[in-house]
């Protein structure tokens, strides 16, 4: 088959790893990926605020109007092709990616990843904004059955979207998250020492429910008996000055809040972190999905601590790839830091395996081969 020429659609996070992981992946195996991008969201508090009532403002659908008008210039600017891609997040421009193959008879495969009517839950959007929430979920609704092939990162995300939404699983393609490896890889500085006088345990993200930060700072606070144990929280997100408020209520001296860094420098601290801090919420989406931090640790051979669930214990074995604690338990992970701190070989160990099978499962190399084949099915299926 000769080279497919890919139009990558839409009004998604131009600058989130997933979408910038999915072109470069692409690209990496041949095909001629040209992106028709119009900018809709400021950010993640202004995704949030919509959400919440904010699409009942003039100026939001204002700025709607705008956008898709230049999307759909940019559409037709680009040409003729073979594929569109509907990136993340694409609800609401799967209506608009239906029209726009029908009228050429080109399929259509949206990388959905996350549902927003499930975020949108957990952010207890539901409770601020009733309509808000139906009006999400009726988006969602109808967009998840428009395309032709559908791409989800985990079997149980594809499980909930069968179950929610009547999915065919005939229309489902599994692509794990992974990472870009050609930031996040092992550093000169990750040989794991014994511990010294100082053990540091490092979370990034972005402060949202289920990555359950508040557990973080629970677990900080039993072992400030511990004053070589330290913690940095490196992001920003809508949940951090809850936590930093909690943090100062605690009195921790121990945690330390960092702005969110660019990728070097952020890279540097994870390569210096004795342990890297996953997630520890229980809501739905915390359980279904192995989140991107779990593959860059793991793609930096560090040592992983992160909460129990069947999507970790299905991909990750406890002690050997990575140390599983239980949800939404301060003292759990509190001992899990403990053990860690007290077992550098463990540590040595985890760091090792996990990197291995990272390499031998999520490379970049690995999924751009599996997305490929993925592609080259969609051609052929209209």
């Amino acid at each position: 088959m000769t080279s497919l020429r890919i139009i990558y659609f839409g009004t998604y996070r131009k600058n989130y790893a997933r979408n910038r992981l999915m072109i470069d992946r692409l690209r990496s195996q041949g095909f001629d990926v040209v992106e028709c991008h119009a900018t809709l969201w400021k950010g993640l508090e202004d995704r949030e605020q919509v959400a919440r009532g904010g699409w009942l403002s003039p100026s939001f659908w204002l700025r709607a109007v705008r956008a898709y008008f230049h999307l759909i210039r940019s559409y037709f600017k680009a040409g003729d092709y073979d594929i569109m891609v509907v990136g993340y997040p694409g609800q609401a421009d799967m209506p608009l990616a239906r029209l726009l193959t029908w009228l050429r008879r080109k399929p259509l495969v949206w990388d959905i990843m996350m549902s927003i009517y499930l975020i949108a839950l957990e952010r207890k959007v539901d409770d601020h904004s009733p309509l808000s929430a139906r009006l999400i979920h009726f988006v969602e609704s109808l967009a998840i059955r428009l395309p032709d092939l559908l791409i989800v990162d985990t079997p149980e995300y594809a499980s909930w979207y069968e179950k929610t939404y009547g999915v065919s699983e005939d229309k489902i393609r599994l692509l794990p998250l992974g990472a870009d490896d050609r930031v996040f890889y092992p550093q000169p500085t990750n040989d794991v020492q014994p511990a010294k006088d100082r053990f540091r345990c490092v979370y990034y993200g972005t402060y949202i429910p289920n990555h359950g930060v508040q557990y973080i700072l629970e677990a900080a606070r039993l072992l400030q008996d511990h004053p070589e144990i330290t913690f940095e929280l490196i992001g920003r997100g809508p949940q951090l000055e809850a936590m930093q408020s909690l943090a100062r209520d605690y009195g921790l001296s121990n945690v330390t809040f960092i702005e969110w860094l660019e990728e070097p420098e952020l890279v540097k601290r994870v390569a210096q972190a004795d342990v890297c801090l996953g997630t520890f919420g229980c809501t739905p989406q915390s359980l279904m999905t192995m989140q991107h931090k779990i593959q860059e640790g793991l793609a930096m051979a560090r040592p992983l601590i992160n909460g129990d669930s069947p999507v970790m214990r299905r991909s990750l074995q406890h002690g050997e790839h990575i140390y599983l604690c239980e949800r939404e338990n301060p003292q759990s992970l509190a001992n899990a830091i403990l053990d860690l701190q007290a077992n550098p070989e463990l540590r040595k160990r985890l760091a090792q395996k996990g990197y291995e099978y990272y390499v031998e499962n999520l490379s970049m190399e690995k999924l751009a081969i599996k997305l490929a084949g993925y592609m080259r099915e969609a051609a052929v299926r209209r």
